[in-house]
């Protein structure tokens, strides 16, 4: 065997292996961290969270839960067919979206946030018990 092909060999063989070595991933490790617990009354079917991140939608046999994450808790339950399965969010409409495989059912909830505040030593104008109020800010500025 001559020199030339013993080179052209070896040469070979190290640019195969430096391939194949360069293509390997990184090896690391994962670190796991428990942030919270939420114990529910019935088992989660399915769940999931808003697009802005404050909120888990949470399915249970005949339910759905509003879980506020910065209030860490249940804010309001709505009451659904049992036969409900599944739960997903449409972002482009705040919607949430619950299906039944076996009931053959899909149902769009528009879920929406509704402030209340108290006015109770505000001045006012009309009838207190009114569904619509004026507030008076005549020390504003």
């Amino acid at each position: 065997m001559n020199k030339t092909l013993i080179h052209a060999a070896a040469g070979s063989l190290v640019m195969t292996m430096c391939m194949l070595s360069a293509g390997r991933p990184a090896l690391a490790d994962i670190e796991w961290t428990e942030i919270k617990q939420l114990k529910l009354e019935a088992s989660p079917v399915d769940l999931v969270t808003s697009p802005d991140g404050k909120w888990v939608i949470i399915l249970t046999p005949g339910e759905v839960l509003a879980y506020s994450i910065p209030e860490d808790k249940v804010v309001d339950r709505m009451p659904v067919d049992k036969s409900f399965d599944k739960i997903t969010y449409s972002a482009s409409d705040g919607a949430v979206l619950i299906s039944s495989s076996t009931g053959n059912m899909i149902k769009i909830i528009q879920m929406d946030v509704v402030h209340t505040f108290s006015l109770a030593g505000i001045p006012f104008k009309g009838p207190e018990n009114a569904s619509v109020t004026i507030i008076v800010f005549s020390d504003y500025q």
